[in-house]
């Protein structure tokens, strides 16, 4: 390996390490503010926590866009999916029962895989237009608005107590701007580290970068489930898959239209059928178990040795 393929390496290390802490940094002083306004529960994660935890995702996408690096603005969001509900998902449930709402995930289980099912349909012609990415952030605005209309947890959340300082707004901005220079040198380091070792862009777009700015989902998810949170767990992980979909590649393919390449069609079908099983498996009994779980993490192993491959 040559020096700047180690550089390139390191980078990519740090880069992902930057992603981690920035959006850690966000999630919690956004909350803390969002408690200092009384916002509800609801409100709180479907946009300070849906955004803190796919902020790495969004800063990437938007960043392989612009450079015009579009299979990884995709193969990212692709990837990132099937790693929440393949591999963090079910390693969760492999370990430990994994209990859910199942009135929540047959509301925004259909929403996963019926917004999964319209970005098939939009990379059936291998590219993602301006107008496709208005599509995808109206749908994202109607499942808001019915979210909205019946909330699941309707009473505001108490201020804690902390309160909102100066150091809190510092926290919030230096942790989004952690994100975004994160994101800008991942997405560098991993073409290079693509194009040293042969790989395409989709490929490192759907494994190594696509783990990389999952890392707030696995934390956030873990925790959850080791304090005996199962609805929290399977519900972030779930709709989060929604946001990366509607509202991140509505927004990546409105500021700059992306070209794919034939894989995605094939990656996307992969991602379509995962999330029918695991909208299936929860939404008629409620949990998952070790079983289920491993099955979950064995499919998404096999796909990715297959794209290696």
């Amino acid at each position: 390996m040559t020096s700047s393929e180690l550089v390139a390496v390191g980078t990519l290390v740090l880069s992902i390490g930057a992603l981690w802490i920035g959006a850690e940094a966000f999630v919690s002083n956004a909350a803390q503010v969002a408690r200092r306004f009384g916002l509800s529960e609801l409100v709180i994660g479907l946009t300070v926590v849906a955004m803190g935890t796919s902020a790495p995702e969004a800063a990437v996408s938007i960043d392989a866009a612009l450079v015009g690096n579009g299979d990884i603005a995709v193969a990212n969001v692709v990837g990132s999916n099937l790693f929440n509900i393949g591999i963090v998902l079910g390693g969760i449930a492999a370990v430990v029962r994994v209990q859910s709402s199942a009135r929540m995930v047959r509301r925004d289980g259909a929403v996963m895989v019926a917004s999964t099912l319209l970005l098939l349909a939009i990379l059936w012609d291998l590219r993602v237009s301006r107008l496709d990415g208005i599509v995808l952030l109206s749908v994202f605005a109607g499942y808001l608005a019915i979210l909205f209309v019946r909330p699941d947890t309707p009473a505001p959340v108490q201020d804690d107590g902390k309160g909102v300082t100066w150091s809190t707004v510092v926290f919030l901005i230096g942790g989004l701007g952690t994100v975004i220079v994160g994101a800008h040198f991942l997405v560098e380091s991993a073409v290079f580290v693509a194009r040293a070792a042969g790989l395409s862009e989709w490929v490192i777009g759907e494994t190594i970068v696509a783990v990389g700015t999952s890392t707030p989902e696995i934390v956030a998810s873990v925790a959850a489930a080791r304090k005996g949170m199962g609805d929290i767990a399977a519900g972030n992980l779930i709709g989060s898959n929604v946001f990366n979909i509607l509202l991140i590649l509505g927004v990546t393919s409105t500021v700059a239209p992306i070209a794919v390449v034939k894989t995605a069609i094939g990656t996307t079908t992969w991602l379509l059928g995962l999330s029918v099983l695991t909208a299936i498996l929860l939404g008629t009994r409620g949990y998952l178990d070790r079983l289920e779980g491993a099955s979950l993490l064995a499919i998404n192993l096999s796909r990715w040795i297959l794209d290696l491959l």
